[in-house]
C-alpha cells in the first residue's frame, strides 16, 4: 500500500505526488520498444497505487520528446495511446516532459526553437493528456537561463503547459532561474552511483528554495544503453561490485531488493526527492513503489553511508565503443569530424559529446560522452 507522497515546488507548490514516480524512458527509447499493453500494464500499476492516498494525489510521470528510435516522438505517442484508451487516469498523473532539443539531440533554446519543441509534444499527445510540466532537456550555452525562462513563462501564459521544470543543471542556474520564475522540480541522476559534491549541491540548493528534485536513475535492466557507461564495464565493476555487494547485505537484512534499497535511500535524501525508476513492467513498478515505503533507520542510513565512503564508485558516466547503428543516442551518426571535437572540447556544457574518429568510424563504432550537468 502506497503511503508516502511529496510536492512539487514553484507554480506546482499545491501539487502532492506519490512519493516515488515512474520514468517511461526505456518502454521506447531502445531498438525493439516494449509491447503496448505490457507498457499500459506497467503504468496502471502506479496509478492505481495511488487508490490508498488522499483524494487528489498525482503519480509524476516522465516522458521526453527523444525517447525514440525509430521515431524520436515514440514515447509521446505512447503516452496519448495510453491515456486515449484509459482516460480514468487521467487526472491521476502529473506528467512532465523533456525536450528543447534539435534533432542532433543539441540544445536549442532560442525563441522559435522552444516553440517548436513544445508545440510537437502537444502535438503528439493529441490533447489526450496535458503537459504538466516542460523541462528543456539541457541547458544552452547560447542563451541565459533568464532568456530560457522568461520564453517558457510566454508559452505558458499561451496555455501551452502549467509549469517550468528544469533537466540535469547545476545549483547556480537553478537560483538564477528561480528568480525569474518559481521553478517546479528539478530533474537530476541520483544514485549511489552517482552522490557527487555537484548532485549534493543541487538537492540542498532545491531544498532551500522549494523545489522538487526528481531523481532518476538507480540499478540498471538488461538492454538499458546506461549499462555501457565505463562504470558498469568489466574492469571497472571488478571494484564496484565491492559496493554493490556491501549494499546487497544491507538490502538482504531489511528482506528488500538492492534496487529497493536504492529507491529508499534516494527518498531518505530529502522530503523534496522524488525517486524517478524506470519500468515497463508491472511486478518492476510494484517493487519500485514498495521501494518508496520502505523506512531506513539512521542506524541504516549511516552503513551505506560508511559504504559509499570506504568503497567510492569508479567510472563514469562515458560510453565507448558503441556501434554505430546505436548512434541514434545522440544523433551524432551523421556529424562532421569538426562538430565531433567542437563538442568534444567542451565536456562541461553538453550531456552527450562523440569523441571519435575516422579510424573508429570505419570500424563501425563511435565513443560517446555523458556529461550530466551544465556548468
Amino acid at each position: 500500500m502506497v503511503q508516502k507522497t511529496a510536492k512539487f515546488g514553484g507554480t506546482a507548490s499545491d501539487v502532492v505526488v506519490a512519493k516515488v514516480g515512474h520514468g517511461l524512458m526505456m518502454m521506447t527509447w531502445k531498438p525493439t520498444p516494449v509491447p503496448d499493453e505490457q507498457c499500459f500494464e506497467a503504468i496502471k500499476a502506479g496509478l492505481d497505487g495511488l487508490d490508498s492516498l488522499p483524494a487528489g494525489t498525482k503519480m509524476l510521470i516522465n516522458s521526453a520528446e527523444f525517447y525514440g528510435m525509430s521515431s524520436p516522438t515514440l514515447n509521446l505517442e505512447l503516452v496519448a495511446k495510453f491515456f486515449e484508451k484509459h482516460p480514468e487516469y487521467v487526472d491521476k498523473a502529473f506528467l512532465s516532459v523533456k525536450g528543447g532539443l534539435t534533432e542532433k539531440l543539441s540544445p536549442d533554446a532560442s525563441p522559435e526553437g522552444l516553440r517548436r519543441s513544445v508545440d510537437n509534444i502537444n502535438e503528439k499527445l493529441r490533447g489526450k493528456k496535458r503537459m504538466d510540466l516542460f523541462e528543456p532537456a539541457r541547458v544552452d550555452p547560447n542563451y541565459s537561463i533568464e532568456h530560457t525562462m522568461t520564453e517558457l513563462s510566454k508559452l505558458i501564459s499561451k496555455g501551452k503547459f502549467d509549469h517550468i521544470g528544469l533537466s540535469e543543471v547545476s545549483a547556480q542556474t537553478i537560483a538564477r532561474a528561480n528568480k525569474v520564475l518559481p521553478v517546479a522540480g528539478v530533474e537530476i541522476e541520483v544514485s549511489p552511483w552517482s552522490y557527487t559534491q555537484e548532485t549534493k549541491d543541487v538537492i540542498a540548493t532545491c531544498k532551500e528554495l522549494g523545489i522538487a528534485v526528481a531523481a532518476y536513475s538507480g540499478f540498471l535492466t538488461e538492454g538499458d544503453f546506461r549499462r555501457k557507461y565505463t562504470r558498469f564495464q568489466a574492469d571497472v565493476m571488478k571494484h564496484n561490485f565491492i559496493t554493490v555487494n556491501a549494499l546487497k547485505a544491507i538490502a538482504d537484512k531489511k528482506n528488500i531488493t538492492p534496487a529497493q534499497l536504492c529507491i529508499a535511500w534516494v527518498g531518505h535524501l530529502g522530503d523534496h526527492v522524488i525517486p524517478l525508476p524506470g519500468s515497463s513492467r508491472k511486478d518492476r513498478t510494484l517493487g519500485n513503489f514498495a521501494g518508496g515505503e520502505v523506512d531506513l533507520s539512521e542506524e541504516d542510513l549511516d552503513e551505506i553511508a560508511k559504504v559509499l565512503e570506504t568503497h567510492p564508485i569508479k567510472g563514469s558516466r562515458i560510453i565507448y565503443l558503441v556501434p554505430l547503428k546505436e548512434a541514434w543516442l545522440s544523433g551524432v551518426r551523421d556529424w562532421t569530424a569538426a562538430q565531433r571535437g567542437a563538442y568534444a572540447n567542451d565536456l562541461t556544457r553538453f550531456q552527450l559529446v562523440a569523441v571519435t574518429d575516422n579510424l573508429n568510424k570505419s570500424k563501425g563504432v563511435i565513443s560517446l560522452i555523458i556529461r550530466g550537468t551544465d556548468i
